[in-house]
């Protein structure tokens, strides 16, 4: 295992927090992919959920942005309005050594107009499912201009859910110099596809990856309440 001290450009009172939230060693996926973003390079990684991803992309983006600046400079995208939910609670907590860092949730599900109103004061970070995001960018109700790093978090997951023309809508609206990070558990065609049009030259990292999951039939049973235990115990 590797100590966070090791990688030279962390400021003493980031590893200090660090060190307060118990991050103590790297990662695989942290040692792997850390040097090479915060070196400034794209980078597409595979790499299971749980494996410390989001202190990898986090504490790159947090190395990119200039909280005296009031704009937005870091975005994420996520699949769901869960876990944009918890890669937002991640980011604040590494981010506590940075005062006045402004990161904000955009996901559907959630009241337009709040939204709306809380982007006045850009925010240094967003943290976003595809389909909002885009609602705001076409109703310019937020910028990409100053955008400097761009994450993909679950990347499969947000394909499978049907937003890679989302996904395609939003890169527009952002600058064409840009840090770009992908990271996804599996590694589809449609994956490497997305990779070849939103990155420049990235590097791959392979972490303890795992194999597509087949795709999974549901059906639908509607029952009167008096017949779902019948039901349940007589499903073929």
């Amino acid at each position: 295992m590797t100590a966070f001290s090791t990688l030279n450009v962390l400021p003493a009172a980031q590893l200090n927090n660090l060190t307060e939230l118990g991050y103590l060693e790297m990662t695989p996926v942290q040692a792997a992919a850390l040097p090479v973003i915060l070196a400034g390079n794209d980078v597409r990684v595979q790499a299971r959920t749980g494996s410390g991803k989001t202190a990898a992309f986090g504490l790159g983006l947090l190395h990119r942005i200039d909280v005296t600046l009031f704009q937005t400079q870091a975005l994420v995208l996520c699949p769901t309005r869960e876990l944009a939910d918890q890669v937002a609670g991640e980011l604040r907590r590494l981010a506590r050594f940075l005062p006045n860092t402004k990161i904000l949730t955009l996901c559907g599900g959630q009241p337009f107009g709040a939204q709306r109103d809380s982007l006045q004061h850009a925010p240094h970070i967003i943290v976003a499912t595809p389909g909002r995001l885009l609602d705001h960018l076409q109703k310019e109700t937020v910028s990409l201009d100053a955008l400097h790093i761009l994450v993909m978090d679950e990347a499969d997951r947000m394909l499978d859910m049907g937003f890679s023309d989302a996904i395609d809508e939003v890169i527009r609206f952002a600058p064409a110099t840009r840090q770009t990070l992908l990271f996804s558990a599996t590694w589809p065609e449609a994956i490497a596809a997305i990779s070849g049009r939103v990155q420049q030259q990235p590097i791959r990292i392979e972490i303890d990856t795992v194999d597509a999951l087949p795709a999974i039939e549901q059906q639908f049973f509607e029952t009167s309440a008096h017949e779902k235990i019948f039901a349940a115990t007589n499903v073929a």
